[in-house]
């Protein structure tokens, strides 16, 4: 299989016409974000008949706020989990070569202001080294203070002794997930953004399809399905109770929030193409400064949260926390002024369920596979570097539960998603038609290729979005097509209008301007 030009429409009345026929796939997925959209690939690889519906936009939630790090996770290391690292460093691998226009390799830079820091951190890091083996990206070193500066010019000098240099990844979440949404496509699956699972349709007992309402037209549909992934990332008890509650069985939750924030500022805060890694900060948390897009990415918060928004809102301490820590290793302390968008997405931990019927539990690497009394086969947790081992792993658990019958696997091992080709840019360079990859001619044969928005965004790849990439609405084209909203808010803000025109021209459907103003007002609200 062979993706690249020309690119495959994606006409909305086509979908829906496909949505409204008569057929029975072999597997039925509720969620586009990175699971969802692994397990429609590799599904659709195997020859499965597949279908795959999204409430909102694919990426919308948590797989589009990521830290945009592809790695083994240091942390991990740490932790004493060996077979989850090494696991995650080989995924890795495979995710830079299938994805070279969207993933590639990172020097991390691990500054030491202790005399012990540099042999303690170093010995971890030669470890994981060694746990990559021939899917290592690069070797870890040990630089002198003055190597230190050349890789970070704005680390912070006084008490600085040296650092240790390694390897792992970075990518674009976004159009990555919209990558494995528009490769399943070519595979065969019918995808669907803003068509939301309203319900569960149980026969004697078991699952057999699903409820969904086309959002745009109102129209109702019943899939039928002789699987049902419900891959709806944190959301994933609301369908599980919808379940229990059919069969008569209680549920348990096994999702418990917390959410990230992360915040962007100008790439002058950190210029040059190495990122800042602080192992552990005053409360023992982790501080990454990551160079991506042309900007500066300062986070991460790991903190609890009750409640499921879909644009859930920073806490004032986080914001705090991050500007404050920075300020403790960056000789230009960033100011509450000087953010240009903050974010913040929402992480399935996974807490151990109790009894679930009669159902089937596999707990493996840092994500969970439930399945039901009824059949309705549950993943959430993970993280997306290893989204494809995860894909693997839920079809293994269809196949164990005899709901599909057993192919071999391994079809995503190799796959080249689409724009799959190697880039002379970096992912740390401002974005532009090289994020296309092998698509890029394809966007500058459109009207308005010459035209430019601002921010590396053009006319043609509003359209190119609206006619190949499912894209509907302003909020789709400037935080997940291209990745404004997330850079720079203000700057996506004031681009809306004319986008918003392009996507009217383009799709002849409301493309929902005034939600958008609203959203980017809160990427650039302090909170109080």
């Amino acid at each position: 299989m062979t993706f690249g030009s020309p690119p495959l429409p994606t006409p909305r009345a086509e979908l829906i016409r496909r949505l409204q026929a008569a057929h029975t796939y072999d597997i039925a997925i509720i969620g586009g974000g990175a699971t969802g959209l692994g397990v429609a690939l590799d599904a659709a690889a195997r020859g499965f008949s597949v279908v795959l519906v999204e409430s909102h936009d694919f990426a919308k939630g948590t797989s589009s706020r990521a830290t945009k790090l592809v790695h083994g996770g240091v942390r991990y290391l740490a932790q004493g989990n060996i077979s989850l690292v090494r696991e995650a460093l080989h995924e890795r691998t495979r995710l830079l070569a299938n994805a070279p226009h969207l993933a590639q390799p990172l020097p991390f830079v691990m500054p030491s202001y202790k005399f012990w820091e540099t042999p303690f951190y170093g010995v971890g890091l030669k470890m994981y080294d060694a746990l990559a083996g021939k899917a290592g990206l690069g070797s870890t070193e040990f630089l002198s203070r003055d190597e230190t500066l050349k890789c970070l010019p704005t680390a912070r000098e006084a008490g600085l002794k040296g650092s240790v240099k390694y390897w792992d990844g970075q990518f674009d979440d976004a159009r990555l997930a919209l990558a494995l949404a528009r490769s399943a496509a070519r595979a065969g699956a019918l995808l669907i953004n803003y068509c939301p699972a309203t319900g569960l349709v149980h026969e004697a007992g078991k699952l057999v399809g699903l409820r969904v309402t086309e959002q745009e037209s109102g129209q109702a549909f019943t899939l039928r399905a002789t699987c049902v992934v419900n891959a709806a990332g944190v959301w994933v008890d609301q369908l599980r109770v919808l379940d229990g509650e059919a069969i008569g069985r209680d549920v348990q939750p096994v999702v418990a929030p917390s959410q990230g924030v992360h915040i962007v500022v100008d790439r002058s805060f950190l210029p040059g193409d190495h990122a800042l890694l602080i192992p552990k900060t005053a409360d023992g948390r982790v501080l990454f400064a990551v160079p991506w897009l042309g900007k500066t990415i300062l986070g991460t918060t790991d903190t609890p949260r009750s409640d499921l928004a879909r644009e859930p809102l920073a806490f004032r301490e986080e914001i705090d926390f991050i500007l404050g820590e920075s300020a403790r290793y960056l000789s230009r302390a960033p100011k509450l002024a000087d953010i240009k968008s903050m974010w913040v997405g929402l992480r399935p931990l996974v807490k151990p369920p109790k009894e679930d019927g009669d159902g089937t539990q596999a707990l493996s690497r840092e994500h969970t596979v439930l399945i039901s009394k009824s059949g309705l086969v549950t993943v959430t947790g993970g993280k997306w570097t290893t989204y494809r081992a995860m894909a693997e792993d839920v079809l293994d658990n269809c196949f164990k539960a005899a709901l599909l019958p057993k192919r071999p696997g391994g079809v995503t091992a190799d796959l080249r998603l689409v724009g799959a080709q190697a880039s002379v840019h970096k992912i740390s360079d401002a974005p532009g038609v090289h994020l296309y990859g092998n698509e890029a001619a394809s966007v500058l044969a459109l009207p308005g290729a010459e035209r430019t928005l601002g921010g590396g965004l053009t006319e043609a790849m509003v359209r190119f979005s609206a006619r190949y990439e499912y894209a509907r609405t302003v909020e789709d084209v400037l935080a997940r097509r291209s990745r404004l909203l997330f850079l720079d808010a203000a700057l996506a803000k004031s681009l809306a209008p004319e986008v918003a025109d392009l996507l009217q021209e383009e799709n002849n459907w409301d493309p929902h301007l005034a939600e958008f103003l609203e959203l980017a007002g809160q990427y650039l609200t302090v909170p109080a």
